[in-house]
């Protein structure tokens, strides 16, 4: 059995093991079975806009009708919301599952701990509302089938496999003093989060690999980043044909690339190269935006990890060279931010939160908060998002026929956002694919 196959193996196996199977998933989920769900009287979020008061049918794992008038219906478990805000399941399209520490480099020696803190993450993730994640960096089709097979409560997993990345790029997760392969075995060039390839060939076959197993998505690193340790995080990388390369295998597969960069030139670079989704995109400046709604580009900011390695990154041992290339980026996150708004660039919900820090889940609304209203962060993380994953109205949205993943929010999240950013607190019914997460809380 080859590495990766025994790694995704494991993984597989330990999640089940952690969990206690079924049988506990079984308890925690009491009213599973139903197969009609009533929601009577909510203040209905759609994931477009405030509609108002609206009766919400669920049959099986599907919204049936939703209505101003009375829905009678005689077997339905019947939930009386009283004004409370009905919503759609929120997606983060920006999380790594695998990413267990920070301030030392993650290696592939140990699988069955990365599954038991995949575990853990997804159970935490999915009791804050988010019942969608895609994977930009690690994620695999052993956790994706572990997830589908029941082995473990969490969201829906939408997953890009290995990101790719150049040698000595963001992906690149060996020191300067290091010269050892990334693996021992010297038959996979890779770290936990990415693949190596270099020159077109490689990097057409990275692609076909990729896509080989699973991957909704491929991410390539446009270019430097804050915490690999050896890559300017201002300085671009690939070159454009092994961009056009990617972008070309990608597409004729009917997936999309999505590109890590935080400097302007690797953002609009990236777009008229063809990818389609901009993860982070820190430093666009106002003719990148203007060019990035021309493209129908996406960009999906990621705050809340910038925020949480500033104030505590020193303590969880993360260098000093790494706080400093934040340091260069963070102060203009937020002006740029403003801007991508003010000229209309698509935008999606993502944290990126890593390691422990993915308790600060709820801190990305907050921070959103100082550039965007209520309704347009959740227009971000719902049906914004939704169309990223090239799921609109099936996800983030709720209308006849999309699936049932709903929250009934104890209050109004259009007038304080701090109701989704209490981490699950502030929702009393998380559904899941027609399933009850939490109930009447």
């Amino acid at each position: 059995m080859k590495r990766r196959q025994f790694v995704t193996a494991c993984a597989a196996t330990a999640i089940a093991a952690s969990y206690g199977g079924v049988a506990s998933a079984a308890k925690r989920l009491s009213t599973q079975g139903n197969s009609m769900i009533l929601f009577k009287d909510a203040l209905l979020f759609d994931g477009y806009d405030t509609v108002g008061i609206r009766n919400v049918l669920v049959e099986g794992n599907v919204v049936r009708e939703v209505s101003e008038s009375a829905i009678n219906v005689s077997n339905a478990e019947t939930i009386s919301c009283d004004g409370k805000t009905l919503m759609p399941g929120m997606i983060d399209c920006h999380v790594h599952v695998y990413i267990s520490g920070l301030g030392r480099q993650p290696r592939l020696g140990l699988p069955t701990y990365y599954a038991q803190y995949a575990n853990k993450f997804l159970r935490y993730i999915l009791d804050c509302g988010f019942t969608t994640v895609r994977d930009t960096a690690g994620g695999d089709h052993g956790l994706a089938y572990a997830l589908r097979s029941g082995f473990l409560e969490g969201p829906r997993f939408f997953y890009g496999g290995f990101a790719i990345s150049q040698t000595g790029g963001h992906g690149d997760l060996r020191s300067e003093d290091q010269h050892t392969p990334l693996c021992a075995c010297e038959h996979h060039n890779h770290s936990l989060i990415a693949v190596m390839a270099d020159g077109v060939d490689e990097c057409i076959k990275a692609v076909r690999e990729e896509l080989r197993k699973g991957a909704y998505h491929i991410k390539i690193m446009g270019s430097g980043g804050v915490m690999s340790p050896t890559d300017p995080v201002d300085k671009l990388q690939f070159s454009d044909a092994e961009i056009k390369a990617i972008v070309e295998e990608t597409v004729r597969h009917g997936a999309y690339v999505t590109a890590h960069c935080h400097p302007d030139e690797a953002v609009l670079r990236c777009a008229i190269l063809g990818v389609e989704c901009i993860e982070h995109g820190t430093l666009t400046s106002k003719s990148t935006a203007q060019e990035l709604v021309k493209l129908g580009t996406f960009v999906v900011p990621t705050l809340s990890v910038m925020g949480a390695i500033m104030h505590d990154g020193r303590e969880m041992g993360i260098s000093q060279v790494n706080l400093d290339k934040l340091s260069a980026i963070y102060g203009d996150a937020m002006t740029c931010l403003e801007t991508m708004k003010n000229e209309g660039v698509k935008l999606a919900f993502g944290t990126d939160l890593l390691a422990e820090q993915h308790t600060r889940q709820g801190t990305e609304f907050t921070m959103r908060s100082e550039v965007f209203s209520p309704i347009e962060i959740m227009r971000q993380a719902t049906s914004n998002s939704a169309e990223l994953l090239r799921s609109k109205g099936k996800l983030g949205c709720v209308a006849p026929g999309a699936y049932a993943d709903l929250l009934l929010v104890n209050g109004d999240p259009t007038k304080d956002i701090d109701l989704l950013a209490s981490n699950g607190q502030d929702l009393s019914v998380i559904l899941r694919d027609g399933k009850f997460i939490k109930s009447g809380a």
